[in-house]
């Protein structure tokens, strides 16, 4: 067979996800707080874009002249229910920014190009009144939020540091304690072998050893400990209350762990009134000394939807205007520019930043729009849990509400993501309302799996001392009410929540007496 040269024509085809698309799959996933970072940055790179001072107001005003989505109850819901029928969102964006762009086609639907996650649940903070109405979280320049600056505060090292002054006289003394200082972990315990500074040191161990001494009397007492035991001990000496009796129940901390108060009593020799005296005064000291140094700055939880009791029924569902970026295009500035440019470089950056300011809004619309639709449809289903709490909410997944509002499983997956829902019950994250379903014992209705957690937790907190319940007590417990549930998922829930075992709990119902 000879061998040439030949040309050969082939089609394929292959997925390619443009910038744009991108873009819209990153912002519709970030939380309110990540979103308001992105656009920050973005104001600073674009010159095209700028801050919308007035669009809260406008907001406001166009919520309280009843443009918001009302939800009917769960009881009287109609057949002609229709998901995509939610209020024109068009407000979200400015509409003069938009003219020029809004003939420009999408590169791909929204609504198929997620991957799917899985849902989870965690109950974020207590109920929220009035959202908004303190200082504003957003890019309006309005009043400075001075919780977000912190005094300068003494770390751990120069607090201990500023105490060597007075403690330490002997310049040697002070070159090991420095070594051990930088020894230390957040808490305030030694990482690291002392013996290691006297090898570095040319010292002996017991000179180490009598420095680190010292610096234990530093305040707070407790700090350069290399044990729970060591800890707790160098506190007690600080307060005149370390004695033999104590020093055996340090040294036996794995029995109170396991509420062996017994085995306790026969190790200190001690009466049950000198246990329990014991015991409290431990209780009163601190394990991690070193942990009141760490200053954290905390950050607000911004919830992306407000939702709100109806007053003849139902709910009303709408946008957080603080956690909604204000930006629109300059398209005087834009004018202006273009007239000005003459090199080829000029025109094309111009015309990019155009573009990418044109994409950002819609972008931003485009994931109010959605966040909307997702938690309107997800109330309507919920509606129970807002009326009767955990033992209300009902199983669900992702697809129902996916097939209800005509989207993809993976654009809820998404959108649930980092999202917040403030309700008359609380902040609650969005994934929280997804459970999995536990069989009913007539084989025919079914109970989420966190009402079932709700169930366990509620029949344990109520459990008479002398009786505590065992898991299998439990199963049949919660038989009695209707769910079909085996032994060890029963034990899976339970320590997934914290509780000890009945063993364990009866233990430390007999520690409450002491």
């Amino acid at each position: 067979m000879a061998i040439s040269p030949r040309l050969d024509l082939r089609q394929s085809q292959s997925l390619v996800m443009t910038p744009q698309l991108q873009q819209a799959i990153k912002l519709l996933q970030m939380g309110s707080i990540e979103l308001q970072t992105y656009v920050e940055q973005e104001l600073e790179r674009n010159p095209l874009l700028e801050r919308d001072d007035d669009f809260v107001e406008d907001r406001r005003d166009d919520e309280r002249g009843g443009n918001d989505t009302p939800v009917q109850d769960s009881k009287s819901d109609d057949e002609s229910y229709d998901p995509s029928d939610l209020k024109d969102t068009s407000e979200f964006s400015d509409s003069g920014t938009l003219g020029e762009s809004d003939d420009m086609p999408y590169d791909a639907d929204y609504d198929n190009t997620f991957d799917t996650d899985e849902a989870g649940a965690v109950r974020s903070a207590s109920a929220v009144e009035d959202w908004g109405s303190g200082g504003s979280r957003d890019f309006s320049g309005g009043d400075t939020d001075f919780d977000q600056f912190s005094a300068a505060e003494l770390t751990l090292r120069e607090h201990i540091t500023e105490q060597l002054v007075f403690e330490l006289d002997d310049p040697v003394d002070r070159i090991i304690a420095s070594h051990l200082i930088d020894m230390l972990d957040d808490a305030g315990y030694l990482t690291g072998d002392p013996e290691t500074v006297a090898d570095a040191l040319n010292c002996t161990p017991e000179q180490v050893e009598t420095v680190r001494q010292k610096l234990q009397q530093l305040e707070p007492p407790g700090l350069f400990s290399r044990s729970l035991a060591d800890c707790l001990g160098a506190q007690l000496r600080d307060q005149n209350r370390f004695d033999p009796c104590i020093q055996a129940l340090l040294e036996n901390l794995e029995l109170v762990g396991k509420r062996d108060f017994a085995r306790l009593r026969e190790i200190c020799n001690a009466s049950n009134e000198d246990l329990s005296e014991m015991l409290e005064e431990i209780r009163q000291l601190d394990p991690k000394p070193g942990l009141r140094f760490q200053h954290t700055l905390v950050e607000h939880l911004i919830p992306d939807v407000l939702m709100r009791p109806q007053p003849g029924g139902g709910w009303i569902i709408e946008l957080n205007p603080d956690a909604l970026p204000k930006v629109l295009i300059n398209n005087q500035y834009y004018a202006v520019l273009s007239a000005k440019a003459h090199s080829k470089d000029d025109k094309h950056y111009i015309s990019e930043q155009f573009q990418t300011a044109n994409w950002l809004v819609r972008s931003l619309h485009q994931r109010a729009t959605t966040i909307m639709k997702v938690a309107t449809e997800l109330v309507r289903q919920q509606d129970q849990f807002f009326v009767r709490g955990v033992t209300g909410l009902k199983p669900l997944v992702l697809r129902t509400i996916a097939d209800a509002i005509d989207m993809h499983e993976s654009t809820v997956s998404r959108v649930t993501a980092n999202k917040y829902i403030a309700t008359p019950r609380g902040i609650f994250e969005m994934r929280y309302f997804f459970t999995q379903a536990i069989a009913g014992t007539d084989g025919e209705s079914s109970h989420s799996a966190e009402s079932v957690r709700h169930s366990i937790r509620s029949l344990i907190d109520a459990e008479d001392p002398r009786k505590i319940l065992s898991d299998d007590r439990i199963v049949e417990l919660l038989r009695a009410e209707g769910i079909e549930i085996a032994r060890r998922t029963v034990a899976k829930y339970r320590e997934a929540m914290r509780i000890p075992s009945s063993v364990q709990r009866r233990r430390e119902k007999s520690a409450e007496k002491l």
